[in-house]
């Protein structure tokens, strides 16, 4: 497949991201004059403006009339692009981790509870086998193959869902929700939670109750969120202040 061209906009776009995202500059700094990034960039004046409408789309700046273009927190941002990128720098990671467990408590608790209507043999087998992947990588330590497991249990409940847009919604997000799955998997009592949950999903599922299969899956969601909570969000916003 051909790589999609990027254009001089984009290319002004990423300039001024990197900008931002390097701590060159920060949140509600003035950015430069339209006439000093185009210069900078080699573009023109023209394809700046573009730029900067581009930046304000996704909420990354936002003008005050009359002061200049100025630029918002990470946790404002509503790019995928631009939000993505920001978590992958470890920009606003505890928002970003967290508003990402938010959109998996909408999304998958419903999947969950579709699935136990609408699973197939073959969905339950896959399930199976990734919760039997996940207990031998737990047991052998290897934190990569039990991420790798984790995923593959979630992405067959949404196929199981029977309901095409739902795989698709949290496909887009799967670099991030792999780099927190990984984050969080390093720890061995979040692997045996996660464990856990896990069969209390499957075995929800494939019992054909739909308000167990939500509940269950709300259930690890909720863990997920203390596991974070006690074993990242608190140590990272230690080594922040110290």
């Amino acid at each position: 497949m051909a790589e999609t061209r990027r254009t001089l906009v984009d290319v002004v776009v990423d300039k001024v991201l990197e900008y931002i995202l390097s701590g060159q500059i920060k949140a509600d700094d003035a950015l430069p004059p339209e006439a000093d990034i185009a210069k900078e960039s080699g573009v023109s004046r023209l394809t700046a403006r573009e730029a900067m409408k581009v930046l304000k789309a996704q909420d990354v700046v936002y003008v005050k009339r009359g002061l200049g273009t100025f630029v918002n927190p990470p946790e404002r941002w509503t790019g995928l692009d631009a939000i993505m990128r920001a978590a992958s720098r470890g920009v606003a990671s505890d928002q970003v981790a967290l508003r990402l467990l938010e959109v998996r408590r909408m999304v998958e608790t419903g999947a969950a509870e579709l699935a136990a209507s609408r699973h197939s043999q073959a969905d339950l087998a896959a399930m199976t086998e990734s919760v039997e992947l996940m207990e031998a990588a737990h047991h052998s330590g290897d934190v990569d193959a039990l991420t790798l497991a984790d995923i593959s249990f979630h992405d067959t409940v949404l196929r199981a869902s029977g309901n095409p847009f739902v795989p698709a919604l949290l496909g887009q997000l799967s670099t991030l929700l792999y780099a927190m799955r990984r984050e969080t998997s390093a720890f061995p009592d979040v692997q045996r939670h996660a464990i856990h949950h896990h069969k209390q999903v499957l075995a929800a599922i494939a019992a054909g109750e739909p308000a167990a299969a939500r509940s269950a899956m709300d259930a690890h969601i909720t863990q997920t969120f203390e596991d974070y909570e006690r074993y990242l969000a608190v140590s990272s916003r230690g080594a922040a202040a110290s």
